[in-house]
């Protein structure tokens, strides 16, 4: 009997540290964000909300990280993957906790993803930046 192998794992330790430095890099500009982050799963591994972040960001910050871990590619990317099928556009926009709008990107090493982050909060353009900066303080950048 052959061993299952194990898929790559965002540590405790790196989603951590991927939150932190995206909610300071948010409020270097004075933004108030959630920022969540999630492994290959879609299971939350760390979660920050500054105050005065929107309440109801928070289920969007994780949404998104669960979205850019689920299919591997960024969140605003979606509806250049949809195109004009009205069909998958139905479909999708009926499925809980999927995100098509920036914000939440994958966490990928080589070719493989191993989870994804989230923020919400600020402008669409801002949480992905914020995105990035945690996967910046990663090396995933």
């Amino acid at each position: 009997m052959q061993a299952a192998t194990l898929l790559p794992g965002i540590t405790w330790e790196a989603a951590a540290t991927a939150a932190r430095a995206a909610v300071l890099y948010a409020e270097a500009r004075q933004w108030r964000i959630n920022v969540a982050v999630v492994d290959r799963s879609g299971n939350l591994m760390s979660f920050l909300r500054m105050p005065g972040a929107f309440l109801h960001s928070v289920d969007i910050a994780i949404d998104k990280a669960y979205t850019a871990a689920s299919f591997g590619f960024p969140t605003k990317d979606w509806m250049k993957h949809i195109g004009h099928d009205d069909g998958m556009k139905l479909g999708f926009s009926s499925q809980p906790r999927l995100v098509v709008f920036g914000g939440g990107l994958p966490i990928t090493v080589g070719q493989d993803w191993i989870g994804g982050i989230g923020v919400s909060g600020a402008s669409e353009a801002e949480d992905e930046e914020c995105a990035r900066a945690g996967l910046a303080a990663i090396g995933l950048a």
